[in-house]
């Protein structure tokens, strides 16, 4: 009897300890597949910031970017950051729209990386930039509370100026490029599929000639941030007149 109670208490001891060790490969396992699915998602959108650019300036062009989700969630959100242009030297040269973004989210069971973590995968958190080796796109990774967030926008890119000679007089021309991401609603998708950009639309608005300052200051308000440049008019010569083009690229994003 002793022996077969002996026998009964390690067999149940062994089924116990397999149990225990199988969940907790298990919990390993998938913690693994989801940062794999992390970093993959990261690959992802610098693969989807070349669709969108590529397609930016060709009007009704269309490229996409394959994603596989399974842990995490994406979500395609229109219309939902206030876009604010401004130049502090003319009062009427502004532009203002809603812009839209993507956003991918995976529990921090998966991958944590902290409270009050922040990091740029693409950009920083200047909102307006006016250099052509600057990312014009943002992917912000962040976490809050039990969730790792990774945001992607567009921010604004100040051109210029171009010095044009115009029936006599110096004009320069200042190129406003605005990336709108947008969407016919907010979409949440989840497992293998293509991130379709497509141009469905380009204009341009433009404000001027105006007597050209030496120097201007154009500010930028995206969502809750804001930041300005300053822009020298007279780097190649006496500007006797400035003008502004706002080239807007509407962007569908769909899968």
């Amino acid at each position: 009897m002793s022996n077969a109670v002996s026998m009964v208490i390690i067999t149940a001891a062994t089924i116990v300890l397999v149990l225990v060790a199988s969940n907790y490969a298990y919990q390993v396992l998938e913690r693994q597949r989801g940062a794999s699915e992390f970093d993959a998602v990261k690959k992802s959108f610098i693969a989807f910031d070349d669709a969108v650019r590529d397609v930016a300036l060709d009007e009704h062009g269309s490229r996409s970017a394959h994603f596989t989700i399974r842990y995490g969630m994406l979500e395609v959100v229109p219309n939902s950051l206030p876009l604010n242009v401004t130049v502090n030297e003319y009062s009427d040269v502004s532009y203002s729209d809603n812009v839209g973004y993507v956003r991918y989210t995976l529990p921090s069971d998966y991958v944590n990386l902290g409270s009050n973590y922040k990091e740029y995968l693409l950009g920083d958190d200047k909102t307006v930039i006016n250099s052509t080796t600057e990312d014009l796109a943002c992917a912000l990774i962040d976490q809050e509370s039990s969730q790792i967030r990774l945001t992607f926008y567009y921010r604004v890119r100040i051109l210029g100026p171009n010095i044009v000679q115009v029936n006599g007089s110096t004009v320069g021309y200042i190129e406003i490029l605005i990336i709108k991401l947008t969407a016919s609603q907010h979409s949440i998708y989840k497992g293998d599929f293509d991130l379709t950009a497509k141009n469905v639309d380009i204009t341009t608005e433009s404000f001027g000639p105006y007597d050209a300052y030496d120097q201007i200051t154009v500010n930028v308000t995206l969502g809750d941030a804001s930041t300005s440049v300053n822009m020298n008019l007279n780097v190649k010569g006496q500007v006797n007149y400035v003008v502004f083009n706002f080239v807007i690229a509407e962007i569908s994003v769909s899968v």
